[in-house]
């Protein structure tokens, strides 16, 4: 859809309230035809498949749901589109865990639509939204992490995998049990790409099979990226 020669926003809802995202749904339809809603997705996984078969700009999760930090770093590594996070916790560190895994912008529940609106706008045109203090908190983090990756080797050569190659070897770390098959329909990979990203991540890591990749990624959190 066009809006004065310009891409209308596309913005895919993640909420497992059926109330937040019929209210969010009706918000976005209301600021047509600006804004388009690309579908609306019950848990991480469903806005995974999505974003592998819909052009979307913004995605706007609920933070208040389970397992929303690993889900923001998924999403983020699959697709382009912008991360806003939606909550209503009161907790500094909750929020800045969200941005270092990938939100661009953090959005108060209790702040007006018109902040929202304006968020997502502005998140979709490349900007953070982000008050100052949590800035200053995540730079800070991100310097020290920076520091930290060159003072271990390890963790520089952790830092040459790619976000997908990361999340295959997150996915091992999770369960080095699962067969090739299972792993691949979990990263919605096939399995001759999983193996490719397998002998990328060996390589980058100086690593012989998954054993040793299981007990590295383990060792070195990589899980918890």
């Amino acid at each position: 859809m066009q809006v004065d020669g310009c891409n209308a926003i596309q913005v895919l809802l993640v909420s497992d309230l059926p109330i937040v995202s019929w209210g969010l749904e009706r918000l976005i339809e209301s600021q047509q035809p600006r804004m388009t809603l690309a579908g609306t997705a019950a848990s991480h996984e469903e806005a995974l498949q999505r974003l592998g078969t819909t052009p979307v700009d913004v995605v706007l999760v609920d933070l208040d749901g389970h397992n929303v930090i690993a889900g923001i770093t998924a999403l983020s590594a699959v697709s382009q589109a912008k991360v806003i996070g939606l909550t209503l916790s009161n907790d500094d560190e909750f929020r800045d865990s969200a941005v270092l895994a990938g939100a661009s912008g953090i959005v108060r529940k209790f702040e007006s639509v018109t902040v929202l609106i304006k968020a997502i706008e502005k998140v979709s045109a490349g900007e953070l939204w982000l008050d100052r203090s949590t800035t200053n908190r995540v730079f800070i983090e991100m310097a020290r992490r920076k520091a930290e990756e060159k003072a271990n080797p390890a963790r520089q050569r952790i830092a040459s995998l790619t976000r997908q190659e990361r999340r295959v070897a997150a996915a091992i770390a999770q369960d080095a049990s699962a067969i090739g098959r299972d792993l691949a329909e979990r990263l919605h990979i096939s399995e001759s790409t999983l193996r490719n990203h397998l002998t990328s991540i060996y390589a980058k890591l100086d690593l012989g099979n998954r054993l040793e990749l299981y007990a590295f990624a383990t060792r070195h959190g990589i899980a918890a990226e």
